[in-house]
């Protein structure tokens, strides 16, 4: 099984935050979504494995219309063999989010929808310049439980000045719609943003890591005490709610990432995209992939499987990489792990390396410290 992912690379305004690759133009919408076309008609014999997810990520995908929607879904099944029903999911934001298009989307193929909230409330939604308002993601989650079973939400904690309780009533709301779904993300400080630049000028404060790591613990124990595994770092889903792309690439399955700036694995390489939309079209107009490839050594697979490991509830298991990598790098890895065994933020079960609750926040950073460098 394969999964495909379609990168939509526009937006209506910059998020302060973001650093994903995008443009607030959409002169060359059209041009673009024939690109994308043509990028999966010259990749159609990469992948032989059936296709069981396609999503349709950016950017905002939810700013193209339904028909360019469609031709991107159909052009896939067109070319690649599709099981029955594979999960196809829409990231999606709430002021594209009409009573109208919810109900034109629910009438597509389109069966899962990731809607990026952040937030309910303004004074948050400003400060990270989304384009919608409290009462549009309100209203948007109300109408999409109308008509989509399969939903998820997306929610920043960390915000500074976000106070405890207004995180736990941002998580209460999602919960009072019975949404099945919740990705959830410290706010972040990336280079090159608005948001680092309004730092440096002291508009906004830095965020607080203590606060955000409260944030994440309360998080934790709300999401768990109403039934949600919490089977990655910042993904909650229900039970048969999972996000099946998603846990693809943790379990090291292939996909293919189409558009620029996207990524693809084919089980052995790496490989991405131009992240410049006009270089992007102009070599798809020419027939050329506009994209470089990196084999992956066995440094870097193992290094990727701890790294993803222990992320998920899946785990870092002991006898895959005594199988996979040796017993050198086994040894390693349990040298290496023994003063975080000891702290309890890890614990070995079942021959299983998992993060504990004390663990998960940081398990980035301890990840770091299990890494095989040369």
């Amino acid at each position: 099984m394969a999964g495909i992912y379609l990168h939509i690379p526009f937006c209506k305004q910059a998020c302060h935050y973001c650093d994903f690759h995008f443009s607030t133009s959409l002169k060359k919408k059209d041009k673009m979504i024939f690109a994308l076309i043509q990028e999966l008609n010259l990749r159609k014999n990469e992948i032989d494995e059936t296709i069981e997810t396609i999503y349709i990520g950016g950017g905002t995908p939810s700013i193209l219309t339904n028909e360019e929607i469609n031709l991107l879904i159909d052009t896939v099944y067109s070319l690649f063999d599709v099981i029955e029903n594979p999960e196809i999911t829409l990231e999606a934001n709430p002021d594209d989010l009409s009573v109208t298009r919810i109900q034109q989307l629910a009438s597509s193929e389109i069966n899962r929808l990731s809607i990026g909230v952040q937030s309910f409330y303004n004074e948050d939604l400003q400060m990270m310049n989304r384009a919608h308002n409290a009462d549009e993601a309100w209203d948007c989650l109300v109408e999409a439980t109308k008509f989509f079973d399969n939903i998820s939400v997306d929610l920043i904690y960390g915000i500074p000045g976000m106070a405890k309780d207004r995180w736990k009533s941002n998580i209460q709301k999602v919960l009072d719609l019975d949404i099945p779904h919740i990705s959830t993300y410290a706010l972040t400080v990336e280079p090159k943003t608005a948001l680092a630049t309004l730092i440096k000028k002291g508009k906004i404060p830095t965020p607080d890591d203590g606060e955000a790591h409260e944030h994440f613990l309360a998080l934790v124990s709300i999401l768990e005490n109403n039934g949600f595994v919490h089977y990655e770092l910042s993904n909650f889903g229900k039970a048969s709610y999972f996000s099946k792309n998603n846990s693809a690439y943790w379990l090291g399955k292939k996909y293919l990432g189409i558009g620029p700036s996207a990524h693809s694995f084919d089980g052995k390489n790496r490989s991405w995209n131009i992240a410049n939309n006009s270089l992007y079209m102009q070599s798809i107009q020419k027939n050329e992939l506009p994209n470089e490839t990196e084999a992956l050594s066995m440094q870097d697979r193992y290094n990727e499987y701890v790294m993803t490991g222990l992320r998920t509830i899946w785990g870092v298991s002991l006898e895959k990489v005594s199988t996979d990598f040796g017993s050198e790098y086994l040894e390693y890895l349990l040298k290496n792990a023994q003063p975080f065994l000891q702290k309890q933020q890890l614990q070995l079960e079942n021959n299983v390396l998992k993060t504990t609750i004390r663990g998960k926040f940081f398990c980035d950073g301890i990840a770091s410290e299990l890494f095989w460098i040369d």
